[in-house]
């Protein structure tokens, strides 16, 4: 076998590795009771979408995606489900047979209108540009091409830190 093929093979592997953590971990998030697994499985997901961007050649975003996520997100709500009162029941969602019979039927309606899209769809061999992911290019796209989403991002921060502090202000004077 050629080192070439090697290589392939390999990268082949580690982008089915990647795809699998993220969608074992979406179905983990979604699937549990516990809140700490599925916090702990929507980390597993973020932490593939990490993968898949350093793959596609983006390791800035690879790293924003951890950094951003799954260190600060996913930490913050352990937190939060650590330190939230417990003094709600979650009730119990009766799922009787026409809930079951009705998703079946939806999801089997979604795939199979998938996989017919995908069997007769013309697709064609478009070039692909490589993607410039480097910083600097990164960088000038947020202050040009994006600017306006760069500041409403900015805006709904500086919203929710300004709401923390109220929630903040309002359960210490609770006590």
């Amino acid at each position: 076998m050629p080192t070439s093929d090697l290589l392939q093979t390999i990268a082949e592997i580690i982008f089915l590795v990647f795809v699998a953590a993220t969608f074992f971990g979406a179905a983990v998030a979604v699937t549990t009771r516990r809140l700490i697994r599925s916090v702990a499985g929507l980390a597993l997901c973020l932490m593939g979408v990490a993968g898949l961007y350093y793959f596609l050649s983006s390791p800035f975003l690879a790293f924003m995606q951890i950094l951003i996520y799954v260190g600060a997100v996913c930490v913050t709500l352990v937190f939060a489900i650590m330190l939230a009162e417990r003094s709600y029941r979650a009730q119990e969602v009766k799922k009787g047979p026409l809930v079951l019979a009705l998703g079946t039927l939806g999801g089997s309606v979604f795939t199979a209108t998938l996989l017919a899209t995908s069997m007769t769809a013309r697709w064609s061999d478009i070039p692909l540009k490589q993607a410039d992911g480097s910083l600097e290019r990164i960088g000038q796209s947020l202050l040009s091409t994006y600017s306006m989403s760069f500041e409403l991002i900015s805006v709904v921060l500086l919203v929710a830190m300004v709401g923390a502090l109220v929630l903040a202000r309002e359960g210490r004077d609770r006590q």
